[in-house]
């Protein structure tokens, strides 16, 4: 069972909510895929990539928003970001 168009558009409406945020930062998301077990995926776009705080991003704002908007989702990934070590 793959998601369906009305999850696709909460999770599309809840980056919307997001994203004038990151844009002023001079960065964005794009959403990927969100899976059948309801993962979603996204790329970080912009100063997003490769800024020191895109993993607090993606766990307090992108992910929380998402979650509170559709909360059958299990988690959020960036496809993209590389954890720092």
């Amino acid at each position: 069972m793959s998601a369906t168009a009305e999850i696709i558009a909460k999770v599309e409406d809840a980056l919307d909510q997001i994203r004038p945020y990151l844009q002023a930062d001079g960065g964005n998301v794009s959403l990927v895929e969100i899976t059948n077990d309801f993962v979603v995926k996204v790329e970080l776009l912009g100063a997003c990539k490769s800024c020191s705080m895109s993993m607090m991003t993606m766990k307090a704002g992108i992910e929380e928003s998402i979650k509170r908007a559709v909360p059958e989702i299990k988690s959020v990934e960036a496809v993209n970001l590389a954890l720092a070590v």
